[in-house]
């Protein structure tokens, strides 16, 4: 078998493949001299980012950003080919060994990966593969896990040097930091069927798990540093720390008995910390003294075997559409991976074939990685303004210049309260790091200190409502958050709670949007959120938002829309919506659906948990002191008990009807429901459950009794298989309510289908 079909790549991709090969791409005019000088421009550019980068783990530009300027390069120099040099960033593999390690020359070349975008971009890279091989082979899908690529050599089974990438051919060697990183096995064990290797090399991505990351960027902020933009360069800035040297200063601070000791302690005590905390994913093997695999996934069974830990999520497919299946579902779920992903590797899973499509200067030709859209970018702060809440809260957020991140523009993100400002020590004008993790809300994880020039400028919080000018306060001593205390009439508050009821989570009322909520309030129709379960006809003909010129068969003047008589049977529906939705509406503070739906559970009439003392609310599961001091506080103030007797005047269901008589065969279990199922709605589903004692929670967890997955059930059917949890279809759980627990277990779906 020729030497060059072992996988010798790392997952670590940093060029744009687009498509091109300057071997079928070529311009018949040569670079112009605005051309010539904006490569050079883009070399020195991309050269700075990568010492950033892969030298000082500290890059000053986001992903995005560099694989856009990557992406510029190569399509220039397939336009010109006669700009390319050896020394051309799209001819060599990114990062250099640095002068703070020794060297290790890798055993075998340690190839980087193109990259491609999109799918069509893929497709081209499939078409390659087949016109060279003649049919397309069967494939490797796996993880692109973002992390710091390493090469590690064993000799006789025994750990011989761990080193980084570098530049592809010479890396550093930070063998002294293994004996703190439990996650590398310093002694592969073989077994009868994959006997370890005279000498073996192999390589994999290092990285710093998501569960500790923002711990460790508190911990950094803390310190007055820049934040890591991501997991990946906490993971390369862990590995790559000069520990032997660190002890050596402790020792000698000893023996001066030294004022820097505990200093010196502290930060060799925080460096161990972290390498402790460091994970490895090997996906690659180098050079192999001895029976060589024939697959790839073959040595990833051979690795396994030794004590290396593989991902167990990599998949060999046969078809174009199963790698489109299997990154379709990685999109969708890469926050349910214990580590970053930024995409897919696609590989040709066998080694005589990769031998056979090679490798160019840089990259195999054997292998792809498809590129997720970037979750961290840069870009400027612009100003920060706040905005007042549905319970007061004065929350700032940032406005920022507009940028693309995750699949969406953004230009805003919550900053929290005017203490995270200060922990993060974010300025006015700073350029900062920007992530939008899918579709949760969008973080400034910090700025970039190293940009600013002196022009930015501290942001002061408010000291009165920018809503209604009343001075503004916390709520109560100790409180982090400064509200405004004008609940009843503040036009901010109003809107958002009249906002809010109408939301799926609350009464789920379609028609009153934020702009309709604000036209009731800006036109008079209501005083507050007392007044919209009672709006009628003659109410909503008061506004021109709800109405419009008659045509001609109409009767003149005006009628209402469309829009405004869905609003109106809306609303007749919300009437008779079950309690725990009308307690998520008043807008009580800390109660959501979970803790609505446990006091629901209990008392069954809003009018009994308004008599009800404090510890006795205090004692139902689910609730607690806090809320229950919460909902206590609520009922004691007048307006709020006028906005309940408006509701009742207006026929809304304040209670919900409990047949006592009735076995409660659920009583103490929890169940979550997730996916579509047939003949149910979610609330339908979910007052099922309850009405037999059960509980409904929204997440699974170890005390999760029962996971309902219907169609499309997503990570929470995912996370359940991970803890073992039983899982019911629609069947299961007919009789799961027909007949309680034990009848359910004999529908229990399998954990493979």
């Amino acid at each position: 078998m020729p030497r060059a079909s072992v996988a010798r790549v790392s997952n670590d991709a940093d060029v744009s493949a687009d498509g091109l090969d300057t071997d079928e791409v070529a311009s018949a005019d040569p670079a112009t001299a605005t051309e010539r000088e904006r490569w050079e421009e883009l070399v020195a550019a991309i050269e700075t980012a990568r010492e950033r980068y892969y030298e000082q783990d500290a890059p000053t530009i986001s992903d995005a950003e560099y694989d856009a300027l990557f992406r510029e390069l190569v399509e220039l120099e397939a336009r010109h080919p006669e700009l390319v040099s050896a020394d051309s960033p799209t001819q060599s593999v990114g990062g250099t060994q640095s002068d703070m390690f020794e060297p290790v020359t890798h055993l075998e070349r340690l190839l980087s990966l193109d990259n491609v975008f999109s799918l069509e971009e893929l497709d081209g890279w499939f078409g390659r593969v087949e016109r060279e091989l003649g049919s397309l082979p069967e494939l490797l899908c796996e993880l692109k896990v973002d992390g710091l690529a390493v090469d590690i050599v064993y000799e006789h089974g025994r750990l011989r040097s761990l080193a980084t990438r570098g530049d592809g051919r010479v890396g550093e060697d930070v063998t002294a930091n293994v004996r703190y990183i439990p996650a590398i096995p310093r002694r592969l064990r073989g077994d009868g069927t994959h006997p370890v290797p005279a000498l073996v090399e192999v390589r994999g991505e290092v990285y710093f798990p998501l569960s500790g990351f923002t711990a460790l960027n508190d911990e950094m902020l803390a310190l007055g540093r820049s934040p890591f933009a991501n997991a990946r360069n906490a993971g390369a800035g862990t590995l790559r720390q000069r520990i032997d040297r660190r002890e050596e200063e402790l020792a000698a601070a000893r023996e001066r008995a030294s004022s820097t000791v505990a200093r010196l302690q502290d930060d060799l005590d925080r460096a161990v910390r972290r390498l402790g905390m460091l994970a490895l994913v090997v996906h690659g093997i180098g050079a192999w003294h001895g029976h060589e695999p024939q697959r790839q996934s073959v040595a990833y069974d051979a690795l396994r075997g030794w004590g290396l830990p593989t991902s167990d999520r990599a998949r060999v497919v046969g078809t174009v559409d199963e790698v489109r299946e299997f990154i379709a579902y990685y999109g969708e779920h890469r926050h349910d991976v214990e580590h970053e992903i930024d995409g897919v590797v696609v590989k040709v899973d066998d080694l005589a074939l990769q031998g056979r499509l090679g490798s160019t200067s840089r990259a195999p030709r054997w292998a792809i990685a498809y590129k997720y859209p970037p979750e961290v970018v840069r870009t400027r702060l612009l100003r920060i303004d706040v905005n007042v809440g549905r319970t007061g809260r004065v929350t700032p957020f940032a406005v920022m210049e507009p940028v693309r991140v995750a699949g969406s523009t953004v230009a805003m993100a919550t900053l929290h309260n005017q203490h995270e400002i200060a922990r993060k020590g974010l300025l006015v004008g700073d350029l900062v790091f920007l992530r939008k993790a899918g579709d949760v809300i969008p973080e400034v994880i910090g700025p970039v200190v190293e940009e600013r020039d002196g022009s930015e400028t501290p942001f002061e919080m408010p000291t009165h409502c920018p809503s209604c000018s009343t001075a503004l306060a916390p709520a109560r001593e100790g409180d982090v958050d400064i509200r405004c205390p004008n609940t009843r009439s503040c036009p901010s508050q109003l809107r958002e709670r009249v906002f809010h009821l109408a939301s799926r989570g609350a009464l789920d009322i379609e028609g009153l949007g934020w702009k309709a909520a604000d036209a009731l309030l800006a036109d008079g129709i209501i005083a507050d959120e007392g007044d919209v379960l009672g709006l009628q006809a003659a109410d909503l003909r008061r506004s021109t938002f709800f109405t419009r010129e008659a045509g001609k068969d109409e009767p003149g003047g005006r009628v209402l829309t469309a829009n405004a008589e869905r609003l109106l049977a809306e609303l007749h529906q919300a009437r008779e919506r079950p309690l725990w939705r009308v307690l998520v509406a008043l807008s009580i503070r800390h109660v959501g659906p979970t803790a609505a739906q446990a006091l629901a559970r209990e008392f069954a009439d809003l009018d009994v948990i308004a008599a009800t003392p404090v510890d006795r609310l205090a004692a139902v599961e689910g609730v607690g002191p806090t809320i229950a001091a919460s909902v206590a506080d609520w009922f004691t103030v007048d307006w709020h008990r006028e906005v309940v007797e408006k509701w009742r005047a207006a026929g809304v269901r304040l209670a919900d009807e409990r047949d006592e008589s009735r076995p409660r065969p659920l009583a103490g279990l929890t169940v979550v429901i997730t996916g579509t199922l047939p003949g149910w709605s979610r609330d339908t589903a979910t007052a099922a459950v309850q009405e037999r004692g059960g509980k409904v929670a929204g997440s699974v967890s170890k005390k999760t009794d029962f996971v309902v997955a219907g169609e499309n059930a997503g990570s929470k059917l995912d996370k359940a298989r991970t803890l073992g949890r039983p899982v019911l279809d629609a069947t299961g759980f007919q009789a799961l309510l027909d007949a309680g627990p034990a009848a359910a277990e004999e529908h229990l779906v399998p954990a493979d289908d």
